[in-house]
C-alpha cells in the first residue's frame, strides 16, 4: 500500500482503492466500539493491530500515522462517548501505561482534542473522559534510559524525540494544561487536586505553570482550598517553589466551621505535615496555637480532643512558645492593676497575617477554661497542658476519628466501680402549682 516515484499508474489505482477499503474497515470497527454492538469481539485489539501496521510501514512519516490515522480516531472515539468507561480503562491499562510511544502520542491527541472541543456540544463529556484517562496513567519514567518499550518499534535515531524524557514531559504538560484551561466543575477540580502530586507534577518541566490553577482552586473554599494548599506545599517542598503567602492562606482556613467540618480529620493530618518544621517562626506557630485554642471554646468535644494534643505537640516542638502556658507577673503594681481591672488579650484574632497577631504575647487561658469542660474526657485531656511535658509527643491519629457516637459509646461502655447515688423519690415541694398536682397524680397512678 505504499508507492514510490516509479510506481506504474495501474498499481497506484490499486493502492488508492486499498487505502479506501482500509479506511472503511477501520471506520466500521470504530462504529462498533462507539455502539458497543459486538461485546464478544475485542474490537480495540483489532484496531491496535491496524495501528501497529500503519506506524511500522510509515518509516518516513513517523508522526502522521499516529496523529492523523487510526490511532487518533480511536482516541477521539473513546473520549467522545460517555458509555465507554470500561474500554477507556482497558486502553489506558493495556497500551498507554505499557508503551512509551503510545503514551506520547496519546498526550498529543488528547491535547488537540481538548483544544478543538471548546465550542462543541460534546465538550462536557470529552472533558470528563479526558480527566478519567489522564488521571489513571500511572507510568511516569524518571530518565531517558527508562524509555525502552515501544509499540511501533524502537526508533532508529538515537536522538529521536521518543527517546527523550524532556519531550515526553513537554507533550504531557500540554495535555494537562489543555484540561486545566477548560471549565472544570467542583468535583472535577477536586479529582485533579487529589492526583496533583502523584500523577501531574512529575510530568511538568515548569511546575510554576500550576500556580494559577492552585490559587484559583484555593479561592473556592472548603475541602477544595485544603487540597489546593496540599499541592502548593508539595511544590514548595519538592520543587523549591516560592509562595510567601502559604501560611497566611493556611491560617485563614482556621475559621469557626473547621471543628464542625466533616473534613476535620483530613485537615489536621495536612496541618500536622505543614507545621512539622522546627524552623518556623515562633510568632507564626503561636498564632496557629492561639487560634485553634480559641476555636476550641465553641467546638464539639470530638474536635477539641484533636486540638489539645496538637497544641501539646507544637509546644513540645517549639519551646519558645511555652511562655504562653503561664506568664508570671513580678511587678506588684501590675499585679494589683490586673487583679482590679483585668487586662486585654494582646492576641488579635482579626489580623490575617499570622506573624502580626501578637499571639506570642498572649496566654493559653482557653485551655484552662477547657479544663472545666462539661465533658469529662475533654476536661481530663485539657489538663495535660498544665502538667509536666514528660511525653515526647502524642500520635494525632489516635484522636482524629473521634465522634459524638464514639464518645457516648465510651461512656456507656465504661466499667462502673461504684454505684452512683440517685435521688429516686421526688419531694412534693419541688413542684408547685398545677405541675406539682399533675406529678402527684402520675405517681399515684403508677402505684396503683
Amino acid at each position: 500500500m505504499t508507492s514510490s516515484r516509479g510506481t506504474p499508474k495501474s498499481e497506484l489505482t490499486i493502492i488508492e482503492w486499498l487505502k479506501k477499503q482500509l479506511e472503511k474497515y477501520s471506520d466500521m470497527l470504530l462504529d462498533i466500539v462507539a455502539s458497543k454492538s459486538r461485546e464478544d469481539v475485542d474490537v480495540i485489539a483489532l484496531l491496535t493491530q491496524l495501528i501497529k501496521a500503519e506506524v511500522t510501514s510509515s518509516a518516513n512519516a513517523v508522526d502522521r500515522p499516529w496523529i492523523s490515522g487510526t490511532f487518533a480516531s480511536l482516541v477521539y472515539t473513546l473520549l467522545r462517548h460517555p458509555s465507554l468507561k470500561d474500554e477507556r480503562a482497558a486502553f489506558v491499562n493495556s497500551y498507554v501505561d505499557k508503551y512509551d510511544d503510545v503514551r506520547y502520542y496519546f498526550f498529543h491527541v488528547v491535547s488537540r482534542a481538548l483544544d478543538d472541543a471548546q465550542n462543541s456540544d460534546s465538550k462536557d463529556y470529552l472533558r470528563q473522559n479526558a480527566l478519567d484517562m489522564l488521571s489513571s496513567i500511572e507510568g511516569n519514567p524518571d530518565s531517558d534510559e527508562e524509555l525502552e518499550n515501544f509499540f511501533g518499534g524502537t526508533p532508529e535515531q538515537k536522538k529521536h524525540k521518543l527517546m527523550s524524557l524532556s519531550a515526553h514531559k513537554k507533550v504531557a504538560e500540554s495535555a494537562w494544561l489543555a484540561l486545566l484551561r477548560t471549565s472544570l466543575d467542583k468535583d472535577q477540580r477536586k479529582t485533579v487536586l487529589r492526583v496533583m502530586t502523584d500523577r501531574i507534577v512529575p510530568w511538568f518541566n515548569r511546575t510554576e505553570l500550576l500556580m494559577d490553577f492552585l490559587t484559583d482552586s484555593y479561592d473556592l473554599g472548603g475541602a477544595t482550598s485544603l487540597l489546593a494548599l496540599s499541592g502548593l506545599f508539595h511544590l514548595m517542598q519538592e520543587k523549591n517553589l516560592d509562595y510567601p503567602s502559604f501560611f497566611s492562606k493556611l491560617y485563614s482556613l482556621l475559621d469557626q466551621n473547621l471543628l464542625h467540618s466533616k473534613h476535620r480529620s483530613r485537615f489536621f493530618r495536612l496541618l500536622n505535615t505543614f507545621m512539622s518544621s522546627t524552623h518556623l517562626p515562633a510568632a507564626l506557630v503561636a498564632s496557629f496555637i492561639e487560634r485553634l485554642a480559641r476555636l476550641a471554646l465553641h467546638g464539639p468535644p470530638a474536635g477539641i480532643v484533636v486540638v489539645v494534643p496538637w497544641i501539646y505537640n507544637m509546644l513540645k516542638s517549639h519551646p519558645s512558645c511555652t511562655f504562653m502556658i503561664h506568664r508570671h507577673i513580678t511587678d506588684p503594681e501590675d499585679l494589683a492593676l490586673l487583679a482590679e481591672e483585668g487586662m486585654d488579650d494582646p492576641y488579635d484574632m482579626s489580623e490575617p497575617d499570622p506573624v502580626k497577631t501578637g499571639a506570642i504575647d498572649s496566654s493559653l487561658w482557653e485551655i484552662e477554661t477547657l479544663q472545666s469542660h462539661y465533658h469529662p474526657n475533654v476536661a481530663t485531656l485539657a489538663r495535660i497542658i498544665g502538667e509536666q511535658f514528660t511525653k515526647q509527643s502524642y500520635n494525632l491519629e489516635d484522636f482524629l476519628d473521634h465522634s459524638y457516637h464514639g464518645l457516648i459509646e465510651g461512656e456507656l461502655g465504661r466499667e462502673v466501680k461504684r454505684t452512683p447515688v440517685v435521688e429516686w423519690q421526688i419531694p412534693k415541694d419541688v413542684f408547685e402549682g398545677r405541675l406539682g398536682s399533675m406529678m402527684e397524680m402520675v405517681l399515684q397512678e403508677r402505684e396503683v
